[in-house]
């Protein structure tokens, strides 16, 4: 087991690899979509709902050349790349709409998995959803008046449309005047995503290459008018079945899983960590439930992530850890110092999984990381 980091935007780049390799990562889950790109988050910087990201019109297919650069500018820091997360929506919208072009993008999308396996990416991370992430208002709540992301269903319009030329939150192509907004059932959803798994899982194996899914953020029924995915812990083990494969796995976002109203975490983590389906964990923190959570620091949430740690090791993960959403500390880089205290944080259970596999839990977010183990007598 391995903790790791996300790098994307400006982060992507030599100053984040050596960031990253200063706190003594050696994996790097990389996001070469540009969510900033033509963006104003200046209203939901200011409490407004979002987040708010740009657009990738236009922007062109990832070939295994520009993959291979960003594999080859981390590698020059002892970095590899762990897994590529987020699929522009342009490379797949009438994928997820059923629209005109999703023969054509299938085709793209098969490139990708290809490229991937020739730059030695073994993970595509995906998010099969018309509405993606949305709905957060960002609020100082966290520990010590931090800011961070927090869902509040009721002081919210959740069912306003999605924009006609979005998907996952990203703008794919300029709006038609008039156009009908973009909707999905639940049953229409799952016959999309089973296509996609089974156009796609074969090339992924021969490749070598995991697809890999992450649960609905916000795990809510509906969202801007469509249905959710994987918004209870039972629609991992759907998905799963739909077409059994190693290529076929789990993006595994603790903090989501734990956003839902129903399930056990360190039970579901233990099942999918024992049938091998994780290809990689977002370690994050929340408090509270659908309707209503706030994102925490890793170590000051509702779920014991030194057990996590332990039930991941007493199964056998030998995969890597990221930090996910990590809250705003109030200094001049809280990027930068809020993913250094977190990935110490998961160094240092990491360290101890030995320790923690050999103790009784006695966590109680209120008391704070310190009363997490007691060790048996």
């Amino acid at each position: 087991m391995r903790v790791g980091i996300s790098l994307h935007g400006e982060m992507l780049s030599e100053a984040g690899a050596r960031f990253a390799r200063q706190l003594g990562v050696q994996d790097v889950v990389v996001h070469l979509t540009d969510y900033s790109r033509n963006a104003d988050a200046a209203a939901y910087r200011a409490g407004g709902v979002g987040p708010i990201n740009g657009d990738c019109i236009d922007v062109p297919l990832w070939t295994a050349d520009r993959l291979g650069e960003v594999v080859a500018m981390l590698a020059r820091h002892d970095l590899r790349v762990a897994a590529i997360e987020n699929i522009s929506p342009n490379f797949w919208s009438d994928i997820l709409l059923d629209g005109p072009a999703k023969l054509e993008q299938m085709d793209a999308m098969k490139s990708l998995v290809r490229a991937c396996g020739q730059a030695g990416i073994p993970v595509i991370g995906y998010n099969f959803s018309l509405a993606g992430v949305w709905g957060w208002q960002r609020k100082p709540v966290a520990r010590g008046g931090a800011v961070t992301a927090v869902f509040a269903m009721d002081e919210i319009d959740a069912q306003c449309p999605i924009p006609d030329g979005m998907v996952g939150n990203m703008r794919y192509r300029p709006a038609i005047a008039g156009a009908e907004p973009a909707e999905v059932d639940e049953a229409t959803l799952w016959k999309r995503v089973e296509w996609f798994l089974r156009e796609l899982v074969p090339v992924a194996e021969e490749a070598g290459v995991r697809l890999a899914a992450h649960p609905d953020d916000p795990p809510v029924e509906r969202l801007r008018g469509a249905a959710r995915l994987v918004n209870s812990h039972a629609k991992y083990d759907r998905l799963l079945a739909l077409m059994p494969s190693r290529a076929n796995a789990l993006e595994f976002c603790v903090g989501s899983l734990a956003e839902m109203a129903e399930g056990d975490i360190y039970e579901t983590t233990r099942r999918f960590a024992r049938n091998k389906a994780i290809a990689y964990v977002h370690f994050r923190n929340v408090r509270g439930k659908v309707p209503s959570y706030v994102e925490t620091f890793v170590d000051d949430g509702d779920v014991d992530m030194a057990e996590i740690v332990k039930v991941l090791h007493e199964e056998g993960y030998d995969g890597v850890l990221v930090p996910d959403h990590v809250p705003e500390l109030a200094c001049s880089a809280p990027w930068h110092a809020g993913h250094a205290y977190t990935v110490g944080y998961m160094r240092a259970l990491v360290a101890q999984t030995e320790t923690l596999s050999s103790a009784s839990q006695t966590y109680s977010p209120a008391r704070g990381p310190e009363t997490r183990i007691a060790t048996r007598r």
